[in-house]
Formats: C-alpha cells, structure tokens, sequence
C-alpha cells in the first residue's frame, strides 16, 4: 500500500513538472513570436515609407530608373518575406531568408542614397529630408526590437536545450528559433547618409 502512494506521488509530481516545463515553453516561444510582432510594426512601417521615397526621388532621378527599379524589388522581396516570418517566428529558414532579404533592401536604399548626392534639388527638397528622418529613425527602431527579439529567442532555446526538458520538447513540436543576425558583416557598420 506505501508503494502504491509512493509511486502514485512520483506520477503526480511528473505529471506538476511536465506540466510546468511545457507551460515555460509555451510562455517562451509566445515571447518569441511578441518579439518578431515589434519587429514586423517596424519592418512595415519602413516598408510604408519606401513608396513614398521613391516618389520623392523620381522626378529628380531620371536616368537612375535601375535604381529605383532595384528599391522596389528589394522591397516587395522584403515583404514577400516577413509574410513567410510571421506563419511562425521559430521558424529557422523564413527568419534567415527575411534578414537577408532586409539586407538587400538595406543596400539598395542605401545605393539610392548615394545617388542623392549627385541632385543638389533633391538633397534640399523638404519632403526627401522628412523621408529621410523617418527612415533613420525606424532603423534605429528595428534596432531595438532586433535586439529583444534575439533576448527572446536566447531565453527560448536555453530552455528548449535544458535538461530534462530536451527529452520531451520534441514530441511536443518544439524547435529551435533562428535569432536575427546580418551574414554581410559590413552591415555592421554604421551606415552615413547625409544629404
């Protein structure tokens, strides 16, 4: 009869823990994908401005049409991207293919810029000056959201590779989430935009 009562509290005791580990798994991958949300606001948000530019810059620019071209598909690349991200945050391949697919977008508004230089009017136009302010403070946004998101991800997979836990994750479609890094490592750098 102790047996039984002893073996009947160790089941419970199992049944509390398991209970508790997959609710602090839940709970971290849920902060995961809040964290990818602050970033997805931000990533839209500069999507939203970039039409804007680029009608800004058009009239200006019109032997750089390539250029332009380039933005706009790097854009729609970008975007076509974040979609796949937002099916599932944890998703490894969807977050690589949408931080490369920001780089992209990153170094085509970034070759756009440089062209700017070339067109005083531009440079000086009120509403190019508005945009660029915008711009250069949503990236400082995607910064920090970046950030929480790989603090997110950090917290997730410490406790999805903890032991005991890694026993059974798997068998409960747990898995590892990819964290938001840059492969081009001058992306680093701080970029100079002036105008």
């Amino acid at each position: 009869m102790v047996a039984l009562i002893v073996i009947l509290v160790i089941l419970i005791l199992s049944a509390a823990w398991g209970a508790l580990a997959y609710n602090a798994l839940v709970a971290a991958r849920n902060m995961v994908t809040h964290a990818f949300s602050r970033i997805d606001v931000q990533l839209q948000r500069r999507h939203d401005l970039i039409p804007n530019l680029v009608e800004s810059v058009k009239g200006y620019m019109t032997h750089e049409q390539d250029t332009l071209n380039q933005v706009i598909a790097a854009r729609t690349a970008a975007q076509q991207a974040q979609v796949q991200v937002k099916g599932d945050p944890t998703d490894g391949a969807a977050m690589v293919a949408l931080a490369g697919a920001e780089t992209a977008l990153g170094g085509a508004l970034g070759r756009l810029f440089a062209l700017t230089e070339s067109y005083p009017d531009l440079k000086a136009n009120q509403n190019m000056l508005m945009l660029q302010e915008e711009l250069s403070s949503t990236e400082n946004k995607v910064s920090f959201a970046r950030q929480a998101l790989n603090d997110a991800v950090l917290n997730y997979n410490n406790r999805l590779q903890s032991f005991p836990v890694n026993l059974f994750a798997a068998n409960f479609n747990f898995k590892q989430a990819q964290m938001w890094e840059m492969e081009d490592k001058s992306v680093r750098e701080v970029p100079t935009i002036s105008f």
